[in-house]
């Protein structure tokens, strides 16, 4: 395994011809009063992009992701993008943060001096981590697998060796959306290695085990499953199209900015706690350059390879099964829907859960602050 520094360095010619595929964007006219109804609110997207083009700074935001120390780990035909930051304090634990889709390694750009460094924000050094961001595979600064068969388990199996490559035999793991489903494999696979398992959302393919010989569905959990079918009429769409016929798709958000934007933005406007106002919750220069790193490593559709390889291996657990490192939950309110504590409970090691006052999907991004003193007290024990 090789392991060598890194830092992002976008050439002039991509910035000019982004701002060029800009100024050309032939916009699509749609109903006047749709808003968010149908999809993005066209009037939301051609403010995006007019600030895009005129107001974003790149190079500003370039250079603030520069200050973390980041790495590339070559791990056989794979190679991994990570940030990693040795915690300040008398004993680091390490901890590996995975993202989700459509987000990236910036996501936790927030969170990881809140961990690293407690100190210096308001904390106790002795929750200090040694904090690892990897960008998984065919996202951002990551490579694009160029063969089938790299899912949410085989990614924690590439996890798994880099922590080992940086030295640390054991370690804890968070994450939310498909940070969540690669989290919960790594505990899967290695518990022995484990220490501590914190989610802030569950994932999607979880089924824990039911039938005859199981406990009835409580009504909260009859519940759940009612509200997550409802939502998937409703929102689930997209994920039907990336987990079946992702390609088609890809081709389009690959040659088209505001495609690409159009897409992304829908997805943070519904998932955050925003009120409807998404400025609430992230910040455009955050978004951009979260949008901005799929466009300049052209990675939106390798991003939604992780849709079709997780329907080849869903978490789907037979009666006896657990997961056993303890887990600990912080569930946000604006969150996609989340199970009732019950429901998790029949596989996972539940220790641990937290109903915070505000935030959605993107957690470390709309409150790190909440996020990092969950992620620290749960881990306390565990150290």
């Amino acid at each position: 395994m090789t392991i060598q520094p890194f830092t992002i360095a976008i050439s002039d010619a991509a910035i000019s011809d982004l701002h060029q595929r800009l100024a050309r964007t032939r916009w699509f006219c749609g109903v006047s009063d749709a808003g968010w109804s149908e999809g993005t609110d066209g009037e939301t997207l051609r403010t995006l992009v007019e600030y895009w083009k005129n107001g974003f700074d790149w190079r500003a935001q370039e250079a603030r992701l520069n200050t973390l120390p980041q790495f590339t780990a070559t791990l056989g035909e794979q190679t991994v993008h990570f940030v990693h930051q040795k915690g300040s304090g008398p004993a680091p634990m390490p901890l590996v943060l995975t993202h989700g889709w459509p987000g990236s390694f910036i996501e936790m750009a927030a969170i990881i001096p809140l961990l690293a460094d407690p100190a210096s924000h308001g904390g106790d050094p002795r929750d200090a981590f040694d904090v690892v961001v990897p960008s998984l595979p065919g996202y951002g600064f990551s490579s694009v697998p160029k063969v089938k068969g790299t899912g949410p388990f085989e990614v924690a199996g590439l996890w798994a060796r880099l922590m080992t490559a940086l030295g640390y035999a054991q370690f804890g793991a968070q994450g939310g959306d498909w940070g969540a489903s690669v989290s919960s494999w790594l505990a899967i696979r290695y518990p022995e290695r484990v220490k501590g398992l914190h989610l802030n959302y569950l994932p999607g393919s979880y089924r824990p085990p039911l039938g005859a010989d199981q406990p009835a569905l409580s009504e909260a959990e009859k519940a759940f499953l009612d509200r997550t079918a409802s939502w998937l009429d409703q929102e689930g769409a997209y994920n039907r199209i990336q987990a079946t016929k992702p390609q088609s798709l890809a081709f389009g958000l690959n040659d088209s900015p505001v495609g690409l934007a159009a897409w992304i933005l829908e997805k943070f406007q519904a998932w955050s706690d925003c009120h409807g106002e998404l400025e609430q919750a992230i910040s455009f220069d955050d978004l951009l350059t979260n949008i901005s790193i799929y466009w300049f490593t052209e990675t939106i559709g390798s991003s939604f390879r992780l849709y079709l390889e997780s329907r080849q291996r869903p978490m789907q657990f037979q009666p006896g099964q657990r997961v056993l490192p303890p887990l600990g939950v912080a569930q946000f309110p604006a969150e996609l829907p989340m199970p009732p504590r019950s429901w998790v409970e029949r596989a996972y090691n539940v220790q641990r859960w937290t109903n915070l006052p505000a935030g959605g999907h993107f957690a470390a991004l709309e409150q790190p602050q909440a996020l990092a003193e969950e992620i620290r007290a749960f881990f306390r024990p565990l150290r």
